[in-house]
């Protein structure tokens, strides 16, 4: 029988549980876009290599989340990083692909799932830290809970790209979404914007998912271009 102490502490669990999955998205859709292409066993190996990389960063962001969220510039670095992220995960094609120049790799999957995740546990971090209320058992409880679902969900996705071909496009441009909403929460920026610019809010983030795109499709074409049998 469970004893009335550890009712609150198991409802603070399911609650870090869900709030993670909700805010785990993002994290699978990089999960997702980075390990496309790559063999069936370097994929099992890169969702699992890439959520437990993602838990691992969220329980270190507990402790100084706080203070890195006030540090100046850093979210709007974080938002170029994961625009480069994203852009570069757009271009990458299959290995089948004989033309293909940045054909991917489990190691070069794995740093990109890394990055950005780093990027975007910033912000989600701050939710589920606050849910456990400073515990780190808890914190590390929740997450670990939340791990074989988010694995599941990142394989579910990579499934549905690799049938969609729109979908990664799409993909893509929600990481672009991200950074440019991570950017426009940066305490260097946001105060201003919501003074003098308030449209950034939205604007910033469209920005970001127009420019991965356009991005991506030009250095999609200059790759065909340049190493297709007539190219130079």
């Amino acid at each position: 029988m469970i004893g009335p102490d550890l009712l609150p502490q198991a409802e603070i669990v399911v609650k870090i549980v869900g709030v993670d999955i909700l805010l785990s998205a993002d994290n699978a859709v990089v999960i997702a876009l980075a390990c496309r292409g790559l063999r069936l066993e370097d994929r099992r190996i890169g969702y699992v290599a890439g959520v437990l990389g993602a838990m691992a960063l969220r329980l270190l962001f507990a402790s100084g989340v706080v203070f890195m969220l006030e540090v100046p510039f850093l979210k709007i670095a974080g938002g170029l990083a994961l625009l480069f992220i994203a852009v570069r995960l757009l271009i990458e094609e299959t290995p089948a692909d004989t033309q293909s120049v940045t054909a991917p790799t489990l190691p070069g999957a794995i740093v990109a799932i890394l990055i950005g995740d780093t990027v975007m546990s910033l912000d989600n971090v701050v939710a589920v830290a606050a849910l456990a209320e400073g515990s780190v058992l808890l914190l590390a409880l929740g997450l670990a809970l939340s791990i074989p679902l988010l694995i599941f969900g990142s394989a579910l996705l990579s499934r549905l790209i690799d049938g969609y071909r729109v979908l990664v496009l799409l993909a893509g441009m929600l990481l672009g979404w991200v950074a440019g909403s991570i950017a426009a929460s940066d305490p260097a920026l946001a105060p201003w914007i919501m003074a003098q610019a308030p449209a950034l809010e939205v604007s910033l983030p469209a920005g970001g998912a127009v420019l991965v795109l356009i991005q991506a499709l030009i250095l999609r074409r200059r790759f065909a271009t340049v190493h297709s049998p007539g190219g130079p």
